[in-house]
């Protein structure tokens, strides 16, 4: 499990194709006894109320996603 996730919500495109826009974090609570799974940090509300997660981009030769 990765220390950390990325926070996007899904864009359309004027091309008709979806981009993930990042706009926060995700920490999983691993502390013993904890009543959370995940810690949410977002630095903009998603418009269309949805929020997808994915693991944080390792290799840097791949474009960010928007």
């Amino acid at each position: 499990m990765s220390n950390f996730y990325t926070v996007t919500t899904p864009v359309e495109g004027k091309d008709g194709n979806t981009r993930f826009r990042q706009i926060g974090v995700a920490f999983p609570n691993n502390r013993p006894g904890a009543k959370s799974v995940m810690k949410i940090q977002l630095d903009a509300l998603p418009l269309n109320g949805e929020l997808v997660l994915f693991e944080p981009n390792t290799n840097e030769d791949e474009p960010v996603m928007e």
